[in-house]
């Protein structure tokens, strides 16, 4: 055999294994570094994941939380062969949300990516960068003033509703704030009326609950996370079938949107710039700045509009709707903060039925202080995750680059250091004077950092909106309390068995 075939031939043979042995000590590292970390036991693969498979729906929250109170502050756990890094501590949660190095997410945002693509919630990268800068300026204060309307419009609408629920009756409240919340992100996302209070049987009302359900199971079945096995299966199905219903209805929508716009285009030019983008004579919808903002697909694309308005509609009903109820429900078992807020409300409208406006929300300072605690005690979304993309120290602990990191605001919420008595409901919490000296990442129901919630203005102006029009018109009782309460925690924190309570009318 000549030399030159030999080297070519160790060369072929010597190449992949160098490659897989260098892989190979690369994973024995990563492997040894995490199960350096404390954590319940795991086994091949099913990782840590054996209890919640044994455990019914209802009970997923408890064992949650039970392993968090015992591995607290720092754990590990693993999703069949994929490990992740439980973070509570201010401390650690700001070495991960305040550096611009760790804002891709982990490997579970990867399952609603067919629906949302790589809109902000999911995308990372130079994309990401574009499109937070260009979508940000339609949170503009004077956009979320034309807003407003629509908040108030639904809330009235809402509270007629709640008049014939207002007998002392127990009844579930849930709902009727979810469907309001629904008709509120349809028209301010897509500007379109979806009549989820009267439709209740809505088709993309429907998608919108059963894609949120499917993700969540798909999240803690591991032999689910595998496209191939997902898609054969019959929840890969019905994934399929939402995803159809929810991508050709924002589809239509917006061909609809863009027609129309183009229609009105001569008589948009003879307003200002300025005031075509903030609406001052005709509101417009997120999707109207978007599409105004990318003319002939010069910024945006129709897909990548599509990923926003999706990734809006998914993040700004659910998370509002919980924030809303919660609150609600706290307030029903807090009858003294209950009448301060009435009081704050009355001194603001001065016995005047008439709609709320964005200065009188903006004298709601007490029930801003009640909505806060409330998040506090109960933030809309109770977890969040990153992927590392270098290796970090954490209390003598080297968390490797790769790995999955779970930010868990539920406990960070609770650390007794800056919140003493934690489960204790105190809007005094937030004044001015309580916070100076508080951590500011032991505070963060809307994450923090790079990648903090764009819409966290438009949510309080619409939970301030929506609970204010229900404090003024009637007076509320919880069935249950803190302590009874049973929660479930999947995308969004919820109550097993919605917000029993009971309405009764105010009398001036």
């Amino acid at each position: 055999m000549e030399p030159v075939t030999i080297i070519l031939l160790l060369m072929v043979l010597t190449l992949p294994t160098l490659y897989l042995f260098r892989s190979f000590k690369e994973r024995k590292r990563f492997v040894s570094l995490i199960n350096q970390l404390p954590g319940p036991p795991a086994y091949p693969i099913l990782g840590t994941a054996l209890d919640f498979l044994r455990a019914q729906r209802k009970d997923l929250f408890l064992l949650f939380r039970k392993r968090s109170i015992t591995y607290s502050p720092l754990f590990r756990s693993w999703y069949g062969s994929t490990p992740a890094i439980h973070l509570m501590k201010p401390e650690h949660m700001e070495v991960i949300m305040n550096n611009s190095q760790h804002i891709k997410k982990d490997f579970m945002y990867q399952f609603i990516k067919p629906w949302l693509g790589e809109g902000l919630l999911t995308g990372t990268g130079a994309k990401w960068h574009k499109n937070r800068k260009l979508i940000t300026p339609t949170f503009h204060f004077q956009i979320l003033e034309n807003f407003v309307e629509v908040f108030e419009e639904k809330s009235q609408m809402l509270v007629n509703q709640l008049s014939q629920k207002a007998d002392g009756k127990v009844f579930d409240i849930y709902p009727f704030i979810t469907h309001c919340a629904l008709d509120i992100i349809c028209e301010t996302a897509m500007g379109v009326t979806v009549n989820a209070m009267s439709d209740r049987n809505s088709e993309y009302v429907q998608a919108v609950y059963g894609i949120s359900e499917v993700v969540y199971k798909r999240n803690i079945t591991p032999w689910m996370h595998p496209d191939l096995t997902f898609y054969m299966s019959p929840l890969g199905r019905r994934f399929q079938h939402y995803l159809s219903i929810l991508h050709g209805f924002t589809n239509k929508v917006i061909r609809g949107r863009k027609v129309a716009l183009k229609e009105k285009k001569a008589n948009e030019q003879e307003q200002t710039e300025d005031d075509i983008f903030l609406g001052k004579k005709k509101r417009k919808a997120f999707l109207d700045l978007l599409i105004i903002s990318s003319q002939d697909g010069k910024l945006l694309t129709d897909t990548e509009i599509r990923e926003e308005v999706d990734t809006f509609m998914f993040e700004g009903h659910d998370t509002t709707t919980a924030g809303i109820c919660w609150s609600l429900f706290l307030l029903g078992n807090h009858p003294d903060v209950q009448e301060k807020v009435f009081e704050e409300l009355d001194g603001i409208f001065q016995g005047e039925d008439r709609p709320v406006t964005m200065a009188d929300l903006g004298e709601m300072k007490y029930l801003e202080r009640v909505i806060k605690e409330s998040l506090r005690l109960y933030p809309s979304v109770p977890f969040i995750s990153r992927m590392l993309n270098e290796d970090i120290e954490l209390d003598g602990y080297i968390l490797p680059a790769g790995c999955a990191v779970i930010l868990q605001i539920y406990d960070t919420h609770r650390n007794i250091r800056d919140f003493p008595d934690p489960e204790r409901f105190d809007p005094d919490r937030f004044l001015p004077e309580n916070t100076k000296l508080r951590h500011p990442y032991a505070y963060v129901p809307f994450s923090a950092g790079p990648r903090n919630c764009i819409g966290q203005k438009f949510a309080i102006l619409e939970e301030k909106t929506v609970i204010s029009s229900i404090i003024r018109k009637f007076k509320i009782r919880s069935l249950e309390t803190q302590d009874t309460i049973k929660i479930m925690s999947e995308l969004i924190l919820r109550p097993q068995e919605g917000i029993k309570l009971t309405l009764e009318p105010r009398v001036y």
